[in-house]
């Protein structure tokens, strides 16, 4: 493994009953705080008026920003930083999924900068400053509870880029698997394939090693495939809820990418369809992470084997490395699939007339990817794969 430096000062409440800490945690940053919440769910659960409650318990004065979208837009976030700064907020608490999250990690940091946010996103400048974000998870998915990352939709450009800073980390982020029981089975499935998808981008890495960390890896992925079925068939079932709620957070919150550096080339390539398209993340990812995977098979067969193997039970006896990590990959799209998952463009609809497009996309920032460097030309290769 290489050198790291290891930073996370995101403080995690899990738990059944952990909501109640919003009272404990709120005022430590001050009374003025901008609820920022999606499109109306956390009302019809309940869960909005019994944030309301603590906050009103504990004195706060509550300016809210509403209707997040699935895809968070840059719009948005300007609203978001217009409502900080006219009403002086000290602190930001979003309640909701990975895009209500990600969209305040933007605000927060955009609130404080004098200039667009998007130059962050852009690579223009860097945050030099953030208000405090606080958060109440309601998706078990994208992991941004704890972690400094956040992908934002400019809609009038159609990029959707991620960013990300040490700054933008939550000050606090409660978790209780209660509040994700009324997330409906296709997001559930979502989610499940973005919490792999994440694992699967630290897994593809070029470092030597790393025994713990791939062990990691592999279990955090079996774990998923194993709950999986259960939860979709079970939506309210609260140790499996909680299982995966736990599996997101460890995904993506540093802990298992200590000392690696993984690819990160699948969600850029995503990231350009959903610019487009505005399909959801998970479903892309369904979608391209499989052809990426064949695609790049050649660069090291014995990982490719060694998930297959690992993960999900290939004999390997009598098989080349690469014939057993085909059959890890297609395993990977069977279960997918199981679940509920896309496996193709065209199940969105999506055909190959903008595939020039999404690749000058992927590659706005110049070739990408850790495990194997991709130009332009293999983009466009593995959008084909995935019509």
């Amino acid at each position: 493994m290489g050198p790291f430096e290891f930073y996370n000062p995101t403080k995690l409440f899990f738990g059944k009953g952990k909501l109640s800490t919003l009272k404990t945690e709120v005022p430590k940053y001050g009374q003025k705080v901008l609820l920022v919440y999606g499109g109306g769910s956390i009302k019809r659960s309940g869960l909005y008026d019994q944030v309301v409650s603590l906050l009103g318990e504990c004195g706060a004065e509550v300016t809210e920003l509403s209707g997040v979208e699935p895809n968070p837009r840059l719009s948005t976030v300007h609203q978001g930083v217009e409502l900080c700064r006219k009403h002086h907020i000290d602190l930001i608490l979003a309640v909701g999924g990975g895009s209500v999250l990600d969209c305040s990690k933007a605000i927060a940091v955009g609130a404080k900068y004098e200039g667009d946010m998007w130059d962050f996103v852009e690579r223009k400048a860097v945050p030099q400053n953030a208000l405090p974000l606080g958060t109440v998870l309601t998706m078990a998915a994208t992991g941004s509870e704890m972690n400094g990352g956040s992908v934002i939709t400019n809609e009038a450009t159609k990029e959707k880029m991620g960013w990300g800073s040490k700054l933008a980390y939550p000050a606090f982020s409660i978790l209780d698997p209660v509040h994700t029981f009324s997330l409906p089975k296709d997001q559930t499935v979502y989610g499940m394939v973005d919490i792999m998808s994440h694992v699967l981008e630290h897994y593809f890495h070029l470092d030597t090693n790393t025994p713990i960390q791939d062990g990691f890896c592999e279990t955090i992925l079996r774990t998923v495939i194993e709950t999986a079925p259960k939860l979709i068939d079970d939506l309210e079932n609260f140790e499996l809820r909680e299982t995966i709620m736990y599996c997101g957070t460890m995904a993506l919150n540093d802990m298992i990418s200590m000392g690696l550096r993984g690819d990160w080339a699948t969600h850029n390539i995503e990231h350009a369809v959903s610019a487009v398209y505005d399909i959801p993340h998970g479903g892309g990812l369904a979608i391209l992470f499989p052809n990426w995977m064949t695609y790049n098979i050649d660069v090291n067969p014995e990982r490719f084997k060694r998930l297959a193997v690992n993960v999900f039970g290939v004999d390997e006896a009598g098989k080349t490395d690469k014939e057993a990590g085909l059959e890890g990959i297609q395993a990977l799209r069977d279960f997918w699939t199981s679940i509920g998952a896309p496996s193709t463009l065209a199940d969105y609809d999506i055909d190959g007339s903008d595939i020039e497009v999404m690749a000058d996309k992927a590659v706005r920032f110049g070739p990408f990817g850790n495990f194997r460097k991709l130009q332009r030309e293999d983009a466009v290769e593995i959008y084909k794969m995935s019509l």
